[in-house]
């Protein structure tokens, strides 16, 4: 129920449940979980895209599956489901290549909170966005209360996360819960042009870009700048720069392979 495929630097993972609205269900979550960490290790990827089959991104998790286990107690397997979801979005927040969430339609839950959890968030202009846990009594998960108050401030967070009141794609952008709507048809192209224009750039700095901007949460002005040194020194003694500076006097593309 997840599907991958790698083409020109780019990977684009697919929740692929559509009749359900990419539910999580069964081992969704562990598949997610291997197909997100093979693209941090496959020297073809430099930019992992994730979207949903059909009409929804992810409409959260299996409520049927969920009742179940709540009915029966079942607290070590609903700590599993958890588990599986906390892996991923820290597997997402800690990896050097960047994630981008290609939100096609209803993102919910656990949908919401993985879009949230990626570093770029590109959706349709009918996407709905909602952190629906209270809706059935739970309590959000997926790092929805970490990464959600940094993206929109803790008042607007505080109102979302307590009501599951569904955002549409125009209020996501002008909060800041998305950072660029499209046309759906548009949608996939779109995502593929930005995914492109990040991979065509230098991975290695890329990478410590990243890495810079999650420090930067919690650093200080001066840890950061020294921070900013580290990462500037490795990138001035790679072949990428020597190739980019190249390209700038010879006024042509550059071509970056790493290193």
């Amino acid at each position: 129920m997840i599907s991958s495929e790698t083409s020109d630097y780019i990977t684009t993972i697919t929740l692929n449940r559509p009749e359900k609205l990419n539910a999580f269900s069964g081992s969704m979550r562990e598949e997610l979980l291997a197909a997100i960490r093979a693209a941090a290790d496959d020297q073809r990827c430099r930019v992992v895209i994730i979207t949903g089959a059909g009409r929804a991104f992810c409409a959260g998790g299996d409520v049927e599956y969920m009742s179940g286990l709540q009915k029966n107690g079942d607290v070590d397997a609903f700590r599993k489901v958890l588990d599986a979801g906390r892996d991923v979005v820290t597997q997402i927040a800690g990896m050097p290549k960047p994630v981008i969430a290609s939100v096609n339609g209803v993102a919910a839950g656990a949908g919401c909170n993985l879009a949230l959890a990626c570093d770029y968030r590109i959706a349709s202009d009918t996407a709905k966005l909602g952190e629906t846990f209270v809706k059935i009594g739970i309590h959000p998960d997926w790092g929805g209360t970490w990464f959600l108050p940094r993206l929109i401030g803790p008042s607007r967070a505080f109102e979302l996360l307590t009501t599951g009141r569904m955002v549409d794609a125009a209020e996501a952008l002008a909060i800041g819960m998305v950072d660029r709507v499209v046309p759906l048809a548009d949608l996939p192209e779109q995502t593929t042009a930005l995914a492109r224009a990040i991979a065509q750039g230098p991975p290695q700095a890329i990478a410590d870009v990243k890495r810079a901007l999650a420090a930067s949460r919690t650093n200080s002005l001066s840890t950061q700048v020294e921070l900013e040194s580290e990462h500037q020194v490795r990138a001035f003694l790679s072949r990428d720069a020597a190739e980019g500076m190249a390209a700038f006097f010879e006024k042509r593309a550059a071509k970056f392979e790493g290193g």
